[in-house]
């Protein structure tokens, strides 16, 4: 049986269209996609992302616990409030789940996990902390909303407390401020500005409201989905999984290599793997000619196979077809998508295609 965020009441009055989403009822749209795309890359809008969980640790080895678990190093991380993010790696090196991690003391750091893979994270969570003096605390109390584009903070602080108003206006990106349970973060999934805002769930239904009334539109996940694509954002069961090492997703940046002397989960293998020249790509297509690119689309250079669509779809921004894939390291710049048996000729480029509502990228 599907959960239901403390939103969906709202969500129904609102006319979206609930869809299953990681064991969850969400809202697809309400009403139009491509509009609501529109409406986040020109003005503001809102996404219920309360099915993703909130984990506090905290404890005194909290510190130690995490520069051991992630591939990212949370020693980095000296100013409260200052974010990360990292894969979370099982022995194998593959990706148990991506996050983001928030330091607010040395005793205390949160992080939010995935709505898919939570029960699955906290087992890991548990089971990697038995050495450590940490207490793990998912805080199921807690509703989160994302609301982002260029008019989207400017929207957003005069709703919130003075303190928070202060605070929030000089919030540097990838960094969040707190008053009470009230947390918000300068993050987002979607390439532009905006805030992330956790906050207590019985306040969320009222929140939502006011953030309505001021002109930030409800948007769903299908819109969610094309934002992140264009901005060259991986998604967790799409670009990597457990099989899948964030060296072959494009997820390299994320790992903190020094200093040598840090043993995270899955280093070894990953250290082996940084070593190899074989190892595969992850790049981005450009549809250059007729149809959609779609996940697990075949890749080809001539008769050879060099790879896989990983996330693929129609970019609003850029009004074409777009993919993230992962390929054989020496794709050249062009290559072809067997679409319905036919092969059709795609560019290869660097994400992201799109960020801050312009396209990133030129053919």
């Amino acid at each position: 049986m599907s959960k239901q965020t403390v939103l969906y009441e709202k969500h129904q009055a609102m006319g979206a269209r609930l869809v299953p989403f990681g064991g969850w009822d969400m809202p697809l749209h309400y009403g139009s996609q491509l509009d609501e795309h529109h409406q986040v890359r020109r003005d503001a809008g809102m996404f219920d992302v309360s099915h993703m969980t909130v984990v506090d640790l905290k404890g005194g080895g909290a510190k130690s616990y995490l520069r051991y678990l992630l591939a990212n190093d949370v020693a980095r991380l000296k100013e409260s409030g200052k974010a990360l993010y990292s894969c979370m790696l099982n022995e194998q090196g593959g990706v148990v789940d991506d996050l983001i991690v928030y330091y607010l003391n040395d005793e205390w750091y949160r992080m939010v996990v995935n709505a898919g893979t939570t029960e699955k994270d906290l087992a890991w969570l548990d089971r990697m902390s038995t050495e450590y003096d940490v207490t793990i605390t998912p805080r199921r109390d807690l509703a989160m909303i994302a609301v982002q584009g260029p008019n989207a903070r400017a929207k957003v602080l005069p709703l919130l407390s003075a303190n928070l108003q202060q605070t929030g206006a000089e919030l540097k990106p990838f960094n969040a401020v707190a008053d009470g349970e009230w947390f918000v973060a300068r993050t987002g999934y979607t390439g532009e500005d905006g805030f992330e805002i956790m906050l207590p769930g019985e306040k969320a239904a009222h929140f939502w409201q006011q953030l309505n009334d001021v002109g930030v539109a409800p948007c769903g996940l299908g819109a969610r989905d094309t934002l992140r694509l264009e901005a060259g954002m991986n998604l967790y069961g799409s670009d990597m999984d457990e099989e899948t090492s964030p060296l072959e997703a494009g997820l390299g940046w994320t790992v903190a290599w020094e200093p040598e002397a840090r043993n995270f989960v899955g280093r070894p293998v990953l250290e082996r793997q940084r070593k190899d020249p074989h190892k595969k790509r992850f790049v981005g297509l450009v549809l250059t000619g007729r149809g959609v690119l779609r996940n697990h689309l075949k890749l080809f250079e001539g008769q050879q196979a060099i790879g896989e669509i990983t996330s693929g779809g129609f970019a609003p921004t850029l009004e074409r077809s777009i993919a993230l894939a992962r390929v054989e390291a020496d794709i050249g710049e062009t290559c072809e998508v067997e679409i319905r048996g036919k092969r059709v000729a795609a560019q290869v480029v660097k994400p992201p295609f799109a960020r801050n509502g312009k396209a990133t990228i030129t053919l």
